[in-house]
């Protein structure tokens, strides 16, 4: 298989000119997060991945997705293009900070840049796609909750060491977790990413932990079974 297209049961996703190749994080949170509700968006779309996995989860929804980088949305659009979804996700070149819609979305999924401005690439699109200096989490959550439906769900993955900051901000802008997953690569590791899951509505919140990998070095079978409508 090219390193140039990733390949999933139902679709395929080109990646050649895309600052962010396909990876473990985004199929993780495209799998994991809600994707209930009849208007859905992608904020960071990148390659169009997560968009397409929510598109594939629920048949009923339209599926929005938005970048900033110009070269990420013409290969999204070639992907969707591609797909069986095609009628239902469309994407859009636009900064989420600056956008505006007049009807709510159901279900907000984000892939979101983390890295500073200390870490910047000299590669300018591969840059915004990686460092949060283009989407501050504080701007990055204040928007969301002004294009959240009232029972609607907010989900994205982060390195577990910027939880807490991500749940301060989330409660600052009228947003709780609901539910929370600690992703370790092994169970002798640390957790590496969490993914997180907010809505207006206060509830307790649903405690998980993931596994990716077994002791034999295969998947393990929970991600086997998250993943199953989509990896080969």
């Amino acid at each position: 298989m090219s390193n140039d297209i990733f390949r999933f049961k139902r679709f395929s996703v080109h990646h050649d000119r895309c600052a962010m190749k396909v990876g473990t994080d985004g199929v993780l949170l495209g799998a994991w997060g809600s994707v209930e509700g009849r208007r859905i968006l992608d904020i960071g779309t990148g390659t169009g991945l997560i968009a397409l996995m929510a598109a594939q989860r629920n048949a009923d929804a339209d599926v929005l997705g938005i970048d900033i980088d110009y070269s990420a949305v013409l290969q999204a659009r070639e992907n969707i293009a591609g797909s069986p979804f095609c009628s239902r996700v469309e994407c859009i070149l636009q900064d989420v900070l600056t956008f505006e819609q007049d009807v709510p979305f159901d279900a907000i999924l984000c892939n979101p840049p983390f890295f500073t401005e200390d870490t910047l690439s000299d590669d300018k699109g591969r840059a915004l796609a990686r460092n949060n200096v283009s989407m501050p989490f504080p701007l990055l959550i204040r928007k969301v909750a002004t294009l959240l439906a009232d029972k609607g769900t907010f989900s994205l993955i982060v390195p577990n060491a910027l939880v807490q900051e991500i749940i301060s901000l989330s409660i600052e802008n009228g947003l709780h977790l609901i539910r929370r997953c600690h992703v370790h690569t092994t169970a002798r590791k640390p957790a590496r990413r969490a993914l997180l899951e907010f809505s207006r509505q206060n509830s307790n919140c649903e405690m998980q932990t993931l596994y990716l990998i077994s002791e034999d070095g295969n998947r393990s079978l929970e991600y086997q079974k998250l993943t199953e409508d989509f990896y080969l």
